[in-house]
Order: C-alpha cells, then sequence, then structure tokens
C-alpha cells in the first residue's frame, strides 16, 4: 500500500524517506506498540499506522513521536504527523501536540517547532521545556534565552528541566551574567539540589570561564554519586586548561566507586594528551578493553589523538583500522596525527585513502593536507587541493586561507600566496604574519617591509612572529637604520621577548653592529642556548673568531650545554681561524656526546678541517658518511677547489652525477672556482655551458665572475673581456672586481683602468674595492693617483683592513700584523727572521722583489717593509715554537704577495719544514722549495 498520501507537502511522494519490504506484523493493541516503541523498534511500530484495523490512541502516536525524536527521525515524524492530522483533523489535544512539538525540536526542525509551539492555545510548561531545549540542543542558544526570558515576563514558572536547558545555553554563549541569574532564581525555586540542575549549573559556570566557582558548587553538593555531575566539571576542567585537576577529580571519581562512561573517557583521554600522559592514556584505554564492546566513536576518536600526539603512530593506525565506525574527526584525527609527526606522504595517503571511502574532506582535512604537501615540496597536488578548495567554498576561509599563503610561499609562488591573501576577506593577525614571512622567506624584502607598514595603518597588533620577519627583511638589506626602528617600535609595544632578543642580536649582527648585539645579549637576564650561539654567530659573521670562541668558553663556564647549532657556530669559527687542534676538540666532543655527524654537521666538518689546512682530515669526514647528500658533495668539491687539487674535484664531482645527485647553482660555483684555481681552463668552460645547456641553469654573477677569473689568470685578458661583454646580464661588481686582479698580476692597464671605473660606479663605498684599485694603480707606478684614491677612502672613512697573520701553538692562537713588535717573544721571532732571511741569501740564492712593496718610499724602505710582513713574523714564531718533522700552519687575512710567496718555498727548502698558508684566495702547501698552487694563486 503506498504511503504517499501520509506526506506533509514539504516531501517528495517520489523519494520516500523510508520504505520496507518485510511483511508487517499485526499489531492488535495500543499496548503491542507500547512494547514496540520501548524496544526501539521504529520499523514495526511505524508500520501500524498504514493498517486501517489498528485504531491508535492519542498515547499510542505520543510513544511513537518519542521514538522518532530519540532516533532523529524526522521524515517519519512528519509522516505521523500528517497521520494524525488526518485521524484527528486538529482535535487532538495538547498533550500530543507538544509531544509533536518535541519531536520537531529533537530532530532540529526549529521552525516546525516554533510554528507548533505559536499554534498552541495554551502553552503548559512542558511545550516551554521543549522549545527551549530544542533551541539550546540545535545552535540557537540566544533563541533560547529569549525564549527564557519571555516565559518569566508571561509569569511562567520555570521548572528543573527549563533551568538545565537554559543554563546549558548560557554556557554556550559564554553569558556569565545570565547564567548567575538564573542560578540565583533557582536557588529561590529550590531546584538546584536537582542532579540535571547541579550538573548543568557546574558547566555553565566552567563553559564561562568561572572554573572556581564551579568547583566551588561541585564542592558544595552533599551527593556526588552521579558520573554525569562528575563529568561536568573534569570537562570543564580540561576546557580550562587545567588538565591535572582534571586527573585529580577522575582518580577521585574513581576511588569513590563511580564508573566512568563515554563522556568521562574522552575528557580524560584530552588531558592525558595534552600532559603526554601516555601510561595514564593506556590504562583508561584497557578500562575501555575490559568492558567487552566496542567503542564509541568519540572514544576511538580520542584515542587515536592521544597515541598520535604521543609519537605511537602504530597503535594509533590499528586502533584507527579497528573502528567500527568513524566520521571525519576520525579521518582528520589520523591525517593530522601523521602531520604532526612529520609523516607527511603518510598524511597524504590517508588523505586519498578517505576520499576513496566516500568520505568528504572537510576544512581540517584540506588544512592538514595542504600543509604537508608544502613541507614534501608537492606543487601539483597542492595546486589540486587549491582547486578543491575553490570548489568546496573554503579558499576565502581564514584558516584554508593562512595555510595556502604559506604552503605557496614554501614552493617561492609568492604570487600565488599574494593572490590568496587578497582572496581572504576578514584578515586576522596570523594572515598578515604569513605573508609578510612568505615575502621575506623568498627575498622579497621591501613588499614585506610594505606590507608591515600596512599592518602599522590598519592598526592591526603586531607579533612577535611579524617582528621576526621583518628583523630577516632588515638583516638581509642591511638596513641598520630601519632595525632601529623596529627595535623601538617593539620594546614601545612591549613585544621584546627572549625569542625576539635572540633575533635582533642575530639582524645586528648582520648589520655589522656587534656592541649592539653585544648589549642586547648582556642584558638577557636568563640566556638560552640559542642567546649564545647568536652571539656566537655575530661574532662569527663579522670575523671576529676569537671572540667567537672566547664565548664558548663562558658558555661552558655558565653550564650551558651547546646544542648542534651552536656548536656549528663553534665549527665556523674554528674555521676561521684555522685552528686544527681546536677542529679536533669539537669533532671529538661531538662523537662523545653520539651527536649524528650526518647533514650540515658533516658538510661543515668538511669544510673546517679544508680551511685548517688538513683536507685528509675532510675526506675521513666525507668517506665516514654513508648517505651523502648535494651539500656535503659540495662541500669536498670546494675544499678540493681551496686546496688547488682541481682533477680531483672534477673526479668527485662526475661522480657525484654518476649517483643520480644532480648538481645546484652552488655546486657549480665550487667546481668553477676548483677550474679557476687549478689552471684547467677548458674544463672551467665546459662545466659553465653544461650548467646552462644540460641543467637548464641561469648563471649568477657568481659564476661570471668565475669564469672571467679563470681567463684572467690564464693571462686571457682579451678573452675575459670579450666574455663580459657578452654577458646577457650587466656585469656586476664581483665581475669587474676579478678583471682587475687579474689586470694587476698581467700589467694590463687599459683594461684595469677600465675595470677601476666599473668598480668605483658600481660598490663607491666598498673599501676592498678602494684597496684594490690603489694596489693596481700602485703596481703601474700612478703615486700621484694612488694619493688621490687614498685622500678620498679617508674622506669617506673607509678603512683598509690591515694585513694580519695568525698561527695555533699550544691551543692559543698567535696573531701578528705587519713590523709587530707587541708579542711577547717579539724579540726572539726578530733574531729569527733575521737568521731565516740571511740563509736563504745565502744558500738559496734569495733577492727581495720591491715590487710587491705597493709604497711610495726608497728601495731600502722597501725592503725592511717586505721582511717584516706578517706570515713571516708567524712563520718565524712557528719555526721557535713547533718542532721538526710538524707541519707549521699559517692563516693570513689578506692575498699572499709574490715576494713572500717566494720567501716562503725557499725557506721550506733550507729548513727542511712544510708549510701551509692560507690567505684570501686558497690554500699554499709549502715543500721542498716548491708550492701546491704552482705559482697560481
Amino acid at each position: 500500500m503506498a504511503l504517499s498520501f501520509l506526506l506533509p507537502p514539504s516531501i517528495s511522494p517520489k523519494t520516500p524517506p523510508l520504505v520496507f519490504s518485510i511483511p508487517r506484523q499485526k499489531l492488535e493493541t495500543n499496548t503491542s506498540l507500547k512494547e514496540l516503541c520501548k524496544q526501539g523498534n521504529l520499523k514495526e511500530a511505524f508500520f501500524s499506522l498504514v493498517n486501517p484495523s489498528n485504531h491508535l490512541s492519542q498515547e499510542a502516536y505520543s510513544f511513537i513521536l518519542e521514538l522518532c525524536a530519540s532516533q532523529n527521525a524526522a521524515a517519519q515524524g512528519q509522516q505521523i504527523h500528517a497521520r494524525i492530522l488526518k485521524t484527528y483533523s486538529n482535535s487532538f489535544d495538547g498533550f500530543l501536540h507538544t509531544k509533536l512539538l518535541f519531536m520537531y525540536g529533537k530532530c532540529g526542525c526549529l521552525n516546525a517547532a516554533q510554528q507548533l509551539f505559536d499554534e498552541l492555545p495554551q502553552r503548559t510548561i512542558f511545550a516551554w521545556n521543549a522549545l527551549i531545549g530544542a533551541y539550546a540542543s540545535n545552535g540557537k542558544p540566544e533563541s533560547a534565552l529569549q525564549l527564557y526570558w519571555n516565559m518569566r515576563m508571561l509569569g511562567e514558572m520555570p521548572d528543573g528541566c527549563t533551568f538545565a536547558s537554559v543554563l546549558k545555553a548560557c554556557g554556550f554563549v559564554e553569558d556569565f551574567h545570565s547564567g548567575s541569574e538564573i542560578h540565583s532564581f533557582a536557588v529561590r525555586c529550590g531546584l538546584t539540589s536537582l542532579s540535571f540542575v547541579a550538573n548543568a549549573l557546574v558547566s555553565m559556570y566552567a563553559k564561562c570561564g568561572q572554573l572556581d566557582l564551579a568547583r566551588k558548587f561541585f564542592e558544595w553538593m552533599p551527593e556526588k554519586g552521579d558520573v554525569v555531575l562528575w563529568n561536568s566539571i573534569i570537562s570543564g576542567c580540561v576546557q580550562a586548561a587545567n588538565y591535572f585537576d582534571a586527573i585529580s577529580l577522575f582518580r577521585e571519581m574513581h576511588r569513590i566507586g563511580l564508573s566512568m562512561n563515554t563522556y568521562t573517557a574522552v575528557s580524560v583521554l584530552q588531558a592525558c594528551t595534552e600532559l603526554s600522559l601516555l601510561k595514564l592514556g593506556r590504562e583508561v584505554h584497557c578500562s575501555l578493553l575490559k568492558n567487552n564492546r566496542s567503542f564509541e566513536l568519540y572514544e576511538g576518536n580520542a584515542l587515536v589523538v592521544m597515541y598520535t600526539r604521543s609519537g605511537c603512530i602504530p597503535n594509533a593506525v590499528r586502533l584507527f583500522n579497528e573502528m567500527n565506525e568513524k566520521d571525519n574527526v576520525s579521518w582528520n584525527s589520523l591525517l593530522s596525527g601523521y602531520a604532526q609527526n612529520c609523516l607527511y606522504r603518510k598524511a597524504v595517503e590517508i588523505f586519498y585513502q578517505m576520499l576513496e571511502m566516500g568520505f568528504q574532506p572537510d576544512q581540517v582535512s584540506l588544512v592538514t593536507v595542504a600543509s604537508a604537501l608544502g613541507q614534501l615540496g608537492n606543487l601539483l597536488n597542492g595546486k589540486e587541493i587549491h582547486g578543491y578548495a575553490i570548489k568546496r567554498g573554503f579558499d576565502s576561509n581564514l584558516q584554508m586561507g593562512n595555510t595556502l599563503i604559506n604552503m605557496y610561499a614554501k614552493f617561492s609562488l609568492v604570487n600565488y600566496s599574494k593572490f590568496v591573501f587578497h582572496k581572504i576577506l576578514n584578515k586576522d593577525v596570523i594572515s598578515w604574519t604569513t605573508m609578510i614571512a612568505c615575502y621575506a622567506q623568498n627575498s622579497y624584502y621591501l613588499e614585506a617591509i610594505e606590507l608591515f607598514r600596512q599592518v602599522q595603518k590598519e592598526e592591526i597588533k603586531a607579533d612577535s612572529m611579524i617582528i621576526g620577519s621583518i628583523l630577516l627583511a632588515c638583516s638581509s638589506l642591511v638596513c641598520l637604520s630601519l632595525l632601529k626602528q623596529i627595535h623601538g617600535y617593539t620594546i614601545r609595544h612591549m613585544l621584546l621577548d627572549l625569542v625576539l632578543e635572540n633575533t635582533f642580536i642575530d639582524a645586528y649582527g648582520e648589520c655589522g653592529e656587534v656592541h649592539q648585539a653585544l648589549h642586547i645579549f648582556s642584558m638577557i637576564e636568563t640566556k638560552d642556548v640559542v642567546s649564545w650561539t647568536s652571539m656566537m654567530t655575530c661574532y662569527v659573521h663579522n670575523r671576529l673568531f676569537n671572540d667567537a670562541l672566547s664565548l664558548c668558553v663562558e658558555m661552558k663556564k655558565a653550564n650551558v650545554e651547546p646544542d648542534v647549532v651552536a656548536l656549528l657556530s663553534i665549527l665556523s669559527a674554528i674555521a676561521g681561524m684555522a685552528s686544527l687542534m681546536k677542529g679536533k676538540e669539537v669533532h671529538g666532543f661531538m662523537m662523545r656526546r653520539c651527536l649524528g655527524i650526518d647533514g650540515s654537521v658533516s658538510s661543515l666538518l668538511v669544510d673546517m678541517y679544508a680551511q685548517c689546512g688538513s683536507i685528509d682530515e675532510s675526506f675521513k669526514v666525507f668517506d665516514g658518511v654513508r648517505y651523502k647528500d648535494l651539500v656535503l658533495w659540495t662541500s669536498i668539491i670546494d675544499a678540493c677547489g681551496m686546496h688547488g687539487r682541481g682533477r680531483d674535484a672534477i673526479d668527485l664531482f662526475d661522480k657525484m652525477e654518476t649517483l643520480g645527485i644532480v648538481p645546484d647553482h652552488i655546486a657549480f660555483l665550487a667546481i668553477l672556482y676548483a677550474c679557476s684555481h687549478s689552471r684547467l681552463i677548458m674544463e672551467g668552460k665546459l662545466f659553465f655551458y653544461k650548467m646552462i645547456s644540460e641543467h637548464k641553469l641561469k648563471p649568477w654573477s657568481e659564476h661570471y665572475a668565475c669564469i672571467v677569473d679563470l681567463l684572467g689568470r690564464a693571462g686571457k685578458l682579451d678573452e675575459a673581456y670579450e666574455f663580459i661583454r657578452k654577458m646577457p646580464t650587466k656585469p656586476t661588481a664581483p665581475v669587474w672586481c676579478a678583471l682587475l686582479g687579474a689586470c694587476r698580476v698581467h700589467s694590463n692597464y687599459e683594461f684595469g683602468e677600465l675595470a677601476a671605473k666599473k668598480l668605483l660606479e658600481l660598490e663607491p663605498e666598498n673599501p676592498g674595492n678602494h684597496v684594490l684599485i690603489s694596489n693596481s694603480l700602485a703596481a703601474m707606478g700612478k703615486w700621484q693617483d694612488v694619493q688621490e684614491l687614498r685622500s678620498k677612502m679617508k674622506q669617506k672613512g673607509l678603512k683598509k683592513d690591515p694585513a694580519c697573520s695568525w698561527i695555533d701553538v699550544g691551543s692559543k692562537v698567535h696573531a701578528f700584523v705587519a713590523r709587530d713588535k707587541c708579542h711577547e717573544d717579539s724579540s726572539k721571532i726578530y733574531a729569527k727572521l733575521a737568521e731565516i732571511t740571511q740563509s736563504l741569501e745565502k744558500e738559496a740564492g734569495y733577492v727581495a722583489d720591491t715590487r710587491f712593496v705597493l709604497h711610495d718610499v726608497g728601495e731600502e724602505e722597501k725592503i725592511k717593509m717586505l721582511y717584516a710582513h706578517s706570515e713571516r713574523l708567524a712563520i718565524a714564531f712557528g719555526l721557535i715554537h713547533i718542532p721538526p718533522g710538524s707541519t707549521i700552519r699559517i692563516t693570513k687575512n689578506l692575498r699572499v704577495c709574490g715576494d713572500c710567496h717566494e720567501y716562503t718555498k725557499l725557506l721550506s727548502k733550507v729548513f727542511r719544514r712544510d708549510i701551509t698558508v692560507r690567505d684570501t684566495n686558497r690554500f699554499h702547501h709549502f715543500k721542498d722549495g716548491s708550492c701546491s698552487c704552482g705559482d697560481f694563486w
């Protein structure tokens, strides 16, 4: 028999909500219907309606309406409503009317419930409670409160159910004022002792942020045998982030013999998750298993979250797979768990599995998977997720938009991030922060600063994250004035915390303001390891290596254990000082602490040993790393280039490519440098064109400078100039600097003048360029021009770095400048130097080459100046204190002059000593009268 005649107009007869094909059981009495409803058998109860022989009473209809309400069966409830209208022709009483109202309210059909309420001629307390409860339970707490006040105005007296529902509404909107007023009225009515009212009061106070009041009322309750009451206070503690109190209450509840239910378990598991109490969480899990029942959906979800947050991914996955019922929260919990544990590929896999199982991803799913794809660098799927978000209308949502900005920032697609940013209608501080960070991290520094100014115009309160990104822009632009403005802004707005103080140390260090960085460092009362590391990095960046190592000693005295990042800074300082013994000490410390010698650590160790003159140790570190990445290969290639082992560098580069590791710009820079310093002209050219043609890499100015240097060192100055002239981009200062250096060596005045002119145009404030030009003019004998240039340097306040050489003896670094007489062994050093010079003149025919004295003085004075060059003082000190058979290792901050190079070659032969000298260009290994550079540096 068709049921379409029962349908209200709002339901299509073509798609009835429920169709049954099983045989219908005859129901002879209203009693049998009541029994079916008690059993929850909606199918059979519903079929009684279509049996004409069954004449149901209004009480019988009330039973089936209650069943529809309990099972959220709105469609069936509407059909029953239609049958009631047909049967009673609007003559049914208020009791059934209220039952219908209750059913619609429970099923979320608020408009239908309100209409029935309005049609009631006389409203009982049950009708008021039904509608207030409907609004409170279906996301309309304001309507529930308004209805309550209307009820009071009309003189209706609320009962316990009224108070329970309206207090629930107060909790939703956090209306403490109304809640406390309703509480007072409930006290006057004598209803607060009712368990469900007490539960509602505890819950209301907790949700309104008044946990103390909730606790006081809970403690006041004489009877605490209701698990719902305990759930209310435990849940309140969890919502207020008082997790320890929640756990304490749970233990108390267990002590008095109350068993937990689903709501207790969910709250306690949430507390365990936040406090990382895995052991207690497992105890709750075991308790649930002992009940010999399958997990409720909410319990399963809470357990998955707890295990993923504790890092127990296998447990979470096993539990997830065992869940009989899953919803979006279940999938999102596992998806987020994978992402939080950096298992980004697994996160993406579970997302697509979720789609295959027919679940529709919500905003949380999309935000999590977009974040994971950003970490993986998976642009194609990232765009796919963005398209899906647009299709679902999530793209303009705040959290989704912020995540997409960050995802595209990781792909360096700044314009995409900018597009998403402008699509967000109501931006929050995270939107602005993420976009500013996107600009700063992708070298759009001016745009980052401009957006920060817009933040100020919009009167958005900047947070420490925004300041951190702006500091990156300031330090990258070396904009000291803006950095000081940001510093002042941070102090005025009281944003300065330890993280920002550390970041300011970094920023001032990048801008060369070491004293300001040190001032901030000294003002930090409780320094963490990052504070010490930032200050050490500041020293290293400004080539104050000795200060960095001294700070390392202070850090040890302060009982601060260095982490890997701090050790990297220390290794950089050691590399700068070329202190091999200290480098080995730090390497040994890292091995004893079982710090992984891989990734950036192994690369820096290779570099450190190479800069300390021990390339054999560099190869030991390199060979000891099992999984070698591009950075490590680049480091060892660069080390070979530094030591003039160009052929070895080429072999390593070829082996790297054979293993499938694709070189980047830095790797090609290292191999070009190696070719340049080993006279491998043809090979250098081939690598340069290979970079462009095979690897499709656009050369940087540094690559062009390497080729100019390669050609210039070989004396091919015409070819070098032609190469510059045909460059697709405007030549930068390093390119002209390379040409000028070659012109000075090969005495090509024409190109030298041109290169000098271009350098002064491009970098008029660079003291290094002025010194190079001055030395080139001096080599040409143009003393008048030299004098004029030096006068201009004085007027501009530009200073030349004094030549300095240092040597590590007895775990102490000894530094010398030209004609230095400040050292405690000064008399011994000069006596040894005179002895060396006399021996070289007598046994090796040494004659000072005064062409390398770039001062307009007499010949005799020039010879004296050569004899007291800083590297000679350091070598003499080494001969006094370093025993025969040990290598003397010297570091110089400038290029070794030609005369000192010849002097050291002869010394190595006459005195039979191995000497290693590191200058700004490369390493020189002197042995038996020859140098590893082949007199080419």
